[in-house]
């Protein structure tokens, strides 16, 4: 595998400091970070939802917002040409923007019922649900590792969801269900950027405007959800500017962390994960990747005191073989889309 600049992987690069490493060792660096950056998604999901009282759906949308506007502002001034929309992408963009409103509608939600370690965890069911998916739409011949994958996710997502026990207190069904559609509408939306890929589609065009539509999906959602309350449950929707209410001091710390969310893990985050790929082979650059499992875990129970039973460590674990087992198998694997 060669860079864009026609340098091999393994090459060293003429300077010094960062650049004076070789490609290959750049990629496993700068995947590393991605994923680092990537676990603090779920953390500062759950303390606007629990701190500070953030209506999921409300965050929701304006992650997506602030997305496309930092986004939009930082391609303004670096790659105007990317800020073209072209027709013949408008319909993809849209469609590709649903998928992604109801993920992280999905996502919110997971984090905020289930906490920051366990909606993590619970989202990789994605790994055992793309095999599924392949069987199901594409008629891909299901092998005696992906067979076990599917169950060895199954029964991980069970332990880390209610302890191992369906009558245990912190048996949580709507959690486990919400948690595990999220996985759903990860891999469908990872389906979605490997089209996007396939159609030589700029990345930060794609992220700009597949953002934007999210946000204006999430927004109407919003809308419905204030006109018919009935069909929603309490801390799912509300006021749009819900930190402009209360202390001047809160209502500055909370559209800060959310223009942090933005900028930092979902932007950065995924930008660094672009540029491994350019580096690394997808299967490595995803399997680096699944170091976000354990950071979200150990920056959950440093930062916010978040503490997983025997079980449950268990059932990560499951998780975690789950993701490794099926990546040592394919050279191919869906990469993590939260």
């Amino acid at each position: 595998m060669t860079m864009p600049s026609g340098i091999p992987t393994g090459a060293p690069l003429p300077r010094s400091g960062l650049l004076s490493l070789s490609a290959g060792a750049q990629g496993y660096l700068i995947a590393g970070i991605s994923a680092f950056l990537l676990a603090f998604t779920a953390i500062i999901i759950r303390v606007l939802t629990d701190r500070f009282h953030l209506p999921t759906f409300v965050l929701a949308f304006w992650r997506a917002a602030l997305t496309s506007v930092v986004l939009a502002l930082v391609l303004l001034f670096f790659k105007p040409q990317w800020l073209r929309l072209p027709r013949e992408r408008l319909a993809f963009y849209a469609s590709y923007g649903l998928l992604l409103a109801l993920f992280n509608g999905l996502w919110t939600l997971s984090v905020a019922l289930n906490g920051a370690s366990i909606a993590t965890i619970l989202v990789y069911f994605s790994v055992g649900f793309t095999v599924f998916l392949g069987w199901i739409a594409f008629g891909e011949k299901l092998s005696a590792r992906e067979l076990t994958v599917i169950a060895v996710s199954l029964v991980g997502c069970f332990l880390v969801s209610n302890d191992g026990s369906l009558s245990s207190p912190s048996f949580n069904p709507l959690g486990l269900t919400i948690g595990i559609l999220s996985a759903i509408g990860s891999t469908f939306y990872a389906v979605g950027g490997r089209l996007a890929s396939e159609r030589h589609y700029p990345v930060w065009n794609t992220i700009l405007y597949v953002f934007g539509f999210s946000a204006i999906y999430q927004l109407l959602f919003n809308l419905v959800l204030a006109l018919f309350p009935g069909i929603s449950w309490p801390g799912m929707s509300g006021n749009l500017f819900f930190l402009s209410q209360g202390e001047q001091g809160i209502q500055w710390t909370g559209w800060w962390l959310l223009l942090i969310l933005a900028a930092g893990p979902t932007l950065l985050g995924f930008g660094l994960y672009n540029i491994s790929l350019k580096l690394l082979p997808l299967g490595i650059a995803n399997l680096i990747l699944s170091l976000e499992l354990v950071f979200t875990a150990l920056i959950a129970f440093a930062l916010l005191g978040e503490k997983m039973s025997l079980l449950q460590i268990i059932g990560s674990a499951l998780v975690m073989g789950g993701v490794l087992l099926l990546r040592r198998g394919t050279p191919k694997a869906i990469p993590r889309t939260t």
